[in-house]
């Protein structure tokens, strides 16, 4: 597990047995850490672009959530509680005591998570294109995903995904990175993709707001649908040392749409809190 100047990728086994898969990117002699935690139904590749930034200057560690990737996928029910509980494990590990943990959509609520439950472990935070809470409704919606894609596989989907995750000028300009996110899709296991969908619809981190003590950086397209923007709002207004940064015209996996913005935003963070 010693980590060198380059990519070191491998599997850490967390508290309950499950194994975990990451990769380690930068220089080990950096001190700057940062974790991140991809969307629903990706897996660490999401971050390719934000990785291919903050390698430079920073030790940056991205994670396959349980039941995505290459991690392994056992029987649900899953917890947000719980995949941060992993996160925690996998951090611990490799001693990262001083992290910026960013997290997309799903990943979002787990860094959430993270940041409210270890405030000392935390550095920074980014909150991406997702939310403390669903709303009323989210039990019954996310649990019509669910059962959808258990019936139907994941294939009907991709649709709904697709316009949902990026605006259409991008998935008319960049049909290759579209059709990336799609295949990794489409490769998940579809228990384990439902169990996460019962997970995000049960998630009410609400009370976790007033516990992030770190500063954080809330971003969220324009046009975001999953996670619309009165979500990042909630969670801007929640947050003491938060920023909000709308980004126009982008839809749902802004990581990948807009990645200079969301690589700059957490720059910031990095700058404001670089000893």
């Amino acid at each position: 597990m010693d980590v060198l100047q380059g990519v070191v990728s491998g599997h850490l086994r967390v508290r309950d047995g499950t194994r975990i898969a990451y990769s380690v990117h930068g220089n080990v002699e950096s001190g700057q850490r940062v974790l991140l935690v991809h969307s629903l139904g990706m897996d660490h590749d999401f971050w390719r672009p934000v990785v291919a930034s903050l390698a430079q200057r920073a030790l940056v560690m991205t994670v396959d959530a349980r039941g995505h990737g290459a991690s392994d996928k056992p029987r649900g029910p899953y917890r947000v509680e719980q995949m941060a509980q992993d996160m925690h494990d996998v951090v611990s590990a490799f001693r990262f005591d001083n992290v910026l943990v960013a997290g997309a959509s799903m990943g979002g609520c787990v860094a959430l998570q993270f940041a409210a439950t270890w405030p000392r472990l935390t550095r920074a935070v980014g909150l991406i294109d997702t939310t403390a809470w669903y709303g009323e409704a989210a039990p019954q919606n996310w649990e019509q995903r669910a059962v959808k894609a258990e019936q139907g596989g994941l294939g009907p989907l991709v649709d709904f995904q697709t316009t949902r995750w990026f605006s259409d000028a991008f998935r008319a300009a960049h049909p290759n990175i579209v059709q990336r996110c799609v295949d990794t899709f489409l490769r998940n296991d579809v228990h384990a993709f439902a169990s996460t969908c019962r997970m995000l619809g049960a998630f009410d981190g609400r009370a976790l707001l007033s516990n992030v003590r770190a500063p954080c950086a809330v971003i969220v397209g324009e046009e975001d649908y999953a996670a619309p923007p009165d979500m990042s709002r909630a969670l801007h207004a929640g947050i003491e040392r938060s920023t909000l940064t709308v980004i126009p015209g982008a839809r749902h996996l802004t990581p990948l749409e807009t990645p200079d913005i969301v690589i700059a935003e957490l720059d910031k963070l990095l700058d404001a809190t670089e000893r």
